[in-house]
């Protein structure tokens, strides 16, 4: 399955030009901290949840469904895995 996104080590790049469409609702096998490092317009929404800027950490714990909102700028974030 190929992803929306390329990754080099811990570091996770969306372009602006994604397709919408590849930006699925997912469940991770395990918690996860995001970090974005770079002023974005993209949004994290969790189910049953308004979306979010992804501004700041965010926490996502495993089994809990979520996905992003593309913006217009490219997306950069550390993803740290717990557990």
């Amino acid at each position: 399955m190929e992803m929306p996104f390329s990754e080099k080590g811990d570091v996770r790049t969306f372009s602006n030009d994604v397709n919408p469409d590849e930006l699925k609702w997912h469940r991770d096998e395990e918690d996860r901290v995001v970090v974005p490092l770079n002023n974005n317009d993209w949004m994290f929404q969790r189910d049953n949840s308004l979306p979010e800027p992804i501004d700041k950490e965010i926490v996502i714990r495993k089994g809990e469904w979520h996905r992003v909102l593309k913006g217009t700028t490219d997306l950069v974030v550390r993803i740290r895995r717990e557990g």
